[in-house]
């Protein structure tokens, strides 16, 4: 028989059998929502019948009249539920529970009534016997918790007889709220069983929707089980997912398959090609980053020969304006001369210092000597570079912290690292504007000195990570975008790397990780 022929077989059999369990689900379906239906009423009405008691309890206790109201509300909550039953779950139950709502909601009616009326009587008797006032707060907040216990204080106090209408008003109180707890516990009680019939129903048809599924299932399993058998035979489905999969990697998409629990020629295969989807993704990545550092190498050595060719070309006639600016504010210094020739003469000497602070960063920049290696402790050179810049007023205000064995040494080139910490951490000062916390860490981890140096300054922008180690690039209103170039230009002369991350407004964590660690 040929494959077509045992796939239509096969799904006219698993097709009736499913159909067979499709309709005697559904039929069991329709039975449980009927049953779930009752629950859903039989919960509402106990749930609004405990409600409806625990206000009847408040009223009693404090005579609210919210409470009050709350009770006529779930009453009316109550009525209006059961009224709308549908009548396939109006059982007896059902009926003798909106008996007993409206008999409790005739007698709180009746308890409401003979509340106002003892109030108002006992208003009346209140200024004859103005001088038992100090009990009247108590009778008032208390007649409707103990009406027994105010008649017997009405009769001492005020000396009345039991035929008094204010006692007996008090004791046909006691009677009727009596009657009230007594038709509220029966309602409570009759909303539960109905609750516990309901739940019994459900789980009966529940119990029965189960059995049909169990005889019916194993049924559509063994069917299924077997033309499964018969299919899997023929790979046709493997091969048609492994071709699938072949177009998509020729479009890029390096997805992985799910291996097949058959172990044929067509799951080693497919073993195959998910193990050439795996290296093309790691190959795919490792070019992705040798092209990322080839880009940046070729941004570097042509910004590195522009900037070295400007700087030599800048170098010379900017020494003779430098020393010509130093002449002049001798010479304006030690006469007396106009203030504005003085100020000119210093803006000029400040801002030609400025230049040539440029001039060495662009040849600092374009260095091409490789940095000359020696056992360098890496610590020294980071103390050092905290106490010069602390000397000089740059990091006066900042408050540090350094957190480093007392010697870690390294093989790097002692006069390049201090460029870069005096870089990073003038950076540092500038983003916290002089005031902050300065923390530099330096440790060991899988033979490399990880350093970092973290600020509470204002933050990198996300937009602006990917470009703050290109040359010229700046945030600042009078920085050159040459510091961090040349930090980065360093590192990757010693063969390490640098890392930022930053959160804005909080601050900002540099990392760098440098090869071949000598500790002592």
């Amino acid at each position: 028989m040929s494959l077509k022929k045992k796939i239509i077989i096969s799904f006219l059999i698993s097709a009736i059998i499913s159909a067979v369990l499709a309709i005697s689900a559904y039929i069991n379906f329709l039975g449980i929502r009927k049953e779930i239906r009752y629950l859903e009423l039989s919960d509402t009405v106990r749930s609004k019948s405990l409600l409806l008691r625990r206000h009847e309890k408040n009223f009693l206790l404090y005579g609210d009249s919210k409470e009050s109201d709350n009770v006529h509300l779930y009453l009316m909550d109550l009525k209006t539920t059961l009224s709308q039953t549908s009548p396939a779950y109006k059982t007896g139950t059902v009926v003798k529970l909106q008996a007993k709502i409206e008999e409790y909601s005739q007698r709180f009616s009746s308890i409401e009534k003979l509340k106002w009326d003892f109030q108002a009587k006992f208003n009346m008797d209140k200024q004859v016997y103005s001088q038992y006032r100090i009990f009247f707060r108590l009778i008032e907040s208390t007649f409707l918790e103990q009406p027994l216990v105010n008649a017997e204080l009405l009769e001492n106090l005020f000396h009345r007889g039991g035929s008094e209408r204010l006692i007996i008003d008090l004791k046909q109180l006691d009677a009727e709220i009596n009657a009230l707890r007594k038709n509220g516990e029966e309602i409570l009680i009759i909303s539960t069983d109905l609750d516990k019939s309901a739940r019994e129903k459900v789980e009966s048809t529940i119990r029965l929707s189960q059995t049909a599924v169990l005889i019916l299932f194993p049924m559509f399993l063994a069917v299924g089980l077997a033309a499964l058998f018969m299919i899997s035979q023929s790979a046709v489905r493997r091969l048609k997912i492994l071709t699938e999969a072949i177009e998509k990697t020729g479009k890029g998409d390096f997805s992985s398959l799910s291996v097949p629990a058959e172990q044929d020629e067509v799951g080693v295969l497919m073993n195959a090609f998910n193990k050439m989807e795996y290296d093309l993704i790691v190959r795919d990545k490792e070019i992705d980053k040798k092209n990322e550092e080839l880009l940046q190498s070729r941004k570097l050595a042509s910004i590195g020969t522009l900037a070295s060719g400007v700087a030599h070309e800048l170098n010379n006639p900017l020494n003779n304006i430098y020393l010509a600016a130093q002449i002049l504010s001798k010479e304006v210094g030690e006469d007396e001369c106009h203030p504005l020739i003085r100020e000119t003469v210093s803006d000029i000497f400040s801002q030609t210092l400025r230049v040539k602070r440029i001039v060495n960063d662009l040849l600092e920049f374009s260095r091409e000597k490789p940095p000359e290696l020696k056992k360098t402790n890496i610590v020294a050179i980071i103390e050092n570079v905290i106490t010069q810049m602390k000397s000089s007023g740059e990091i006066a205000g900042i408050n540090y912290n350094i957190d480093s064995p007392d010697v870690f040494e390294i093989e790097a080139d002692r006069h390049l690292l201090e460029q870069v910490f005096i870089n990073l951490v003038g950076n540092a000062a500038d983003a916290m504007e002089g005031k902050g916390q300065l923390n530099i860490s330096v440790a060991a981890t899988n033979s490399s000195a990880v350093i970092r140096v973290s600020d509470t300054g204002k933050g990198i922008l996300p937009k602006d990570i990917s470009r703050i180690f290109d040359p010229f690039f700046t945030t600042k209103e009078k920085g050159t975008g040459l510091g961090l170039a040349i930090v980065y230009n360093i590192i990757e002369k010693h063969k390490g790397k640098i890392e930022v991350t930053s959160e804005p407004y909080k601050g900002t964590t540099f990392m760098i990780t440098l090869p071949a660690i000598h500790e002592t």
